[in-house]
């Protein structure tokens, strides 16, 4: 059997080939889970009932006047739980609450013949609360001493000794914002219940095994009694991997109880008001560099904001101390994490799952202090890179360390750095009120869930008797286009046209336990598994052509949808013909392919060991333009060098690359989240709750010119025919556009004075960090004439 990694003749993997369902997208014919309601007669529709409220205790709940609106046909309580009332995997996250725990929370559900007339039944319910003190920012949970889940320290050498140290030292503080998912498709369930009694739900999921598990356990049934399907997703982005489950438990448990399907889907305020975002955090820190500007020690303390549950807030903080170094060696480190619990939606995995909080802290740290140390920020960061020997903090050895190096270089000559940067300090000499900046920044990136038991995924493969193939896995499809690399792999592993294979919807009765389409591990997973099952069928269709060859299987070749031999230049088999031999010689022609990831260990309370597979690298270069009176901007331009090892499908790739970079720039420059937190009735609201005031990234916040360029000679041994995850590594590119804009701001000011940048950097964020440029040169203008006095 070949290596992984290794790639045969005339492979489809890394051929330009469409998303697999482009042409249904683009003619709207795409079906999502929604789509399915009109094959569901006599479907009932959920409506929740919110509270109004922060924090409260659920006093009285009446019903009964909600009944008797026409078409209401049942109201979901508590009381109609046969199973455990719980939605999460913490216990700690009731399906419906006698505790209201952030504005918005869902008390019940009511059920209804049409959306309109579940909406009149929820506006009937009457519910009394008793209002609670609440905490809705980070800075009252910190002073509160708000915390749930556990407190983990990542630590190497000794970081108070090494700050003592260094020659140069600088402390500081620094909260950024979260950010809403956005995806297209807001959240949807469709269940029923079959002949068999099985219940089958059709979800919007990110993660349809632990979905199943979820509402067998609310309904209490086996998962085996359980069906979840997946058709795809319009987006995901993170926000399906976790919120699902109660959704599509609450629409299970109603189907169970009326005997009719029921549909629940969110319209775009209930998911904004419900669902839970990307964590914001905080971090207190101090930092020492050498007199060369190599970083020496840092002493951090970051606290995320988690909302009101767990959810995956745990392994998003150890994500988050785990990239807090991002591409730079730290020789001695201590970093604390802390989880703060706060009275809003549950935040939850987002793109990046911590990491891009992680790798912003460091950003900010070096942004912050490079012009104290009077080094360019950019040099400052190419010192500090990883280099092939060193290793993590948490004692993973950076492989390929030279590749960051490499890119840095690359990427400065494809982006013009030099001569650029020299034109940027002659536009900004000239314009007084138009101010120009340029940053590079890098990214590392690990791949691989830190919980190691998830880095398995499984498959099954169908190969018909006329050679037609189609494969099942794990893997569920949000946009980005996993199905379309699985069929790739499967047409290369088999040696048959692309055209051959079919992919089917993923269904928790195909593939089980699996694991969620997460941590950019979804082609790496899934792809060894469908291989995997395709190596398994080849092998033995090998044996039944060796056999008509008169020559020994591991001769035996698959190409273009041909068989045939080493050296056979005259003789050859369709692969149909092959495949009809092996069915009437009873050859099995379907297989279950496994795969599991090798080579990991992490302890998670000592924060030790080598959770990653390998790392992603990258590095971008952004030059912005800033406008001194509004503080409003342009981006000019991004340069872009990512490393995707061997790539599965480049289109894809790239599409990955260019949307990852855009959502990652909106988080950090656009995309503010706020909510009421005055003392008044609405205390706890969402305020940015809907498109019309939350702002997204559109095609004016796209750079006038986006170059993006996959890195070359990159194979990934170990890996999926040597490609390596895109989906998430490319978001922290966009630190470079916050960093340009840094240096545009500062270049109101003086060149050695540190400026703070807040996150997300608005228009308005950015006009009051040039405006104290401006102070800080007016201050030094003044000090310069009041010592030119005194002489």
């Amino acid at each position: 059997m070949k290596s992984l990694a290794e790639r045969p003749v005339n492979p489809t993997v890394g051929l330009t080939v469409p998303h697999e369902s482009a042409a249904l997208h683009v003619t709207g014919t795409a079906l999502y889970t929604d789509d399915l309601v009109g094959r569901m007669p006599g479907c009932l529709h959920a409506w929740p009932v919110q509270a109004p409220h922060a924090h409260a205790r659920v006093t009285a709940l009446r019903t009964e006047p909600a009944l008797a609106v026409p078409g209401v046909v049942r109201v979901l309580t508590a009381a109609d739980v046969p199973g455990t009332n719980d939605a999460g995997t913490k216990e700690d996250e009731p399906l419906f609450p006698a505790e209201v725990m952030y504005y918005g929370h869902a008390v019940c559900w009511v059920l209804g013949e049409t959306p309109e007339a579940a909406r009149l039944g929820a506006a009937a319910v009457e519910a009394e609360y008793e209002v609670l003190p609440s905490l809705l920012t980070l800075t009252e949970a910190i002073e509160a001493g708000s915390f749930q889940g556990h407190q983990p320290t990542l630590s190497r050498g000794e970081a108070a000794a090494a700050l003592e140290a260094a020659p140069r030292r600088f402390a500081g503080t620094f909260e950024f914002g979260g950010q809403e998912h956005f995806y297209l498709e807001t959240h949807a369930s469709l269940a029923y219940v079959d002949e068999a009694g099985q219940v089958f739900i059709h979800a919007s999921t990110q993660h349809p095994s632990e979905t199943q598990e979820i509402a067998a356990h609310v309904l209490g049934r086996s998962s085996s009694e359980v069906t979840v399907q997946c058709l795809r997703m319009g987006g995901g982005f993170g926000g399906k991997e976790m919120q699902p489950h109660g959704l599509a438990a609450v629409a299970a448990l109603g189907a169970v109880l009326t005997g009719r399907p029921v549909r629940l889907r969110l319209n775009r305020t209930q998911d904004m008001t419900m669902t839970g975002k990307r964590h914001p955090f905080h971090a207190e820190w101090e930092a020492g560099f050498d007199d060369e500007g190599r970083l020496r020690g840092l002493r951090a303390t970051i606290t995320s904001d988690g909302g009101w549950c767990l959810d995956l807030s745990e392994p998003v903080l150890a994500r988050a101390l785990c990239h807090i170094d991002n591409s730079y060696f730290i020789p001695d480190i201590e970093v604390r994490g802390r989880i703060a619990k706060t009275n809003k939606t549950s935040q939850t995995a987002f793109r990046g799952f911590g990491g891009p909080q992680g790798m912003l802290i460091i950003e900010d740290i070096l942004g912050r202090c490079a012009p104290a140390l009077g080094i360019d920020p950019t040099e400052l960061r190419r010192r500090n890179l990883y280099v092939p020997g060193q290793s993590t903090p948490y004692g993973q050895p950076v492989r390929h360390a030279e590749r960051l190096l490499d890119i840095w270089t690359r990427l400065s000559g494809l982006a013009d750095l030099e001569n650029r940067a020299a034109a940027v300090v002659r536009f900004n000499k000239v314009h007084e009120h138009t101010k120009r900046g340029l940053a590079m920044t890098p990214v590392k990136f690990g791949i691989s869930f830190n919980l190691t038991a998830f880095n398995q995924a499984g498959a099954l493969v169908h190969v018909y008797k006329d050679g037609s193939v189609l494969i099942n896995h794990g893997g569920t499809e949000m946009g980005q286009g996993l199905h379309t690399k699985m069929r790739q792999v499967a047409a290369t592993a088999l040696g048959i046209p692309l055209r051959g294979v079919r992919l089917a919807p993923t269904r928790t009765d195909k593939v089980p336990n699996t694991s969620a389409t997460a941590a950019s591990s979804g082609a790496d997973l899934n792809g060894g598994a469908v291989k995997n099952a395709c190596d398994q069928i080849r092998d033995r269709l090998a044996e039944v052509a060796a056999r008509r060859f008169n020559i020994h299987p591991d001769d035996v070749r698959f190409v273009d949808g041909r068989v045939t031999g080493i050296g056979f230049h005259d003789q050859d088999l369709a692969f149909a013909e092959v495949v009809n031999d092996a069915y009437f010689q009873r050859i099995p022609l379907f297989a279950a392919g496994y795969y599991r990831t090798e080579g990991l260990h992490w302890d998670a309370a000592r924060m030790q060991g080598e959770p990653f597979k390998y790392f992603s690298y990258g590095a971008a270069v952004s030059e912005v333009e800033v406008d001194g009176f509004t503080g409003a901007y342009r981006f000019l331009r991004t340069d872009i060098v990512h490393d995707v090892g061997d790539s599965l499908s480049p289109l894809v790739d790239l599409g990955q690359i260019e949307g990852a970079f855009v959502q990652g720039s909106g988080w950090l420059t656009l995309e503010e989240l706020r909510w009421d937190t005055s003392d008044g009735p609405d205390r706890g609201r969402l305020a940015t709750q809907a498109a019309s005031t939350y702002k997204l990234p559109s095609f004016s916040e796209m750079p006038d010119v986006l170059n993006v360029h996959l890195y070359e000679r990159a194979t990934e041994s170990g890996v999926v025919y040597g490609s390596k995850a895109v989906g998430e590594p490319p978001l922290m590119l966009a630190f470079s556009v916050r960093e340009a804009l840094r240096a545009a701001a500062a270049a109101f000011g003086p060149p050695d004075r540190p400026l703070e940048l807040a996150s997300p950097a608005t228009p308005e964020a950015v006009f009051w960090a040039l405006q104290g440029a401006r102070d800080a040169l007016k201050e030094t203008a003044e000090d310069a004439a009041a010592g030119a006095r005194r002489r």
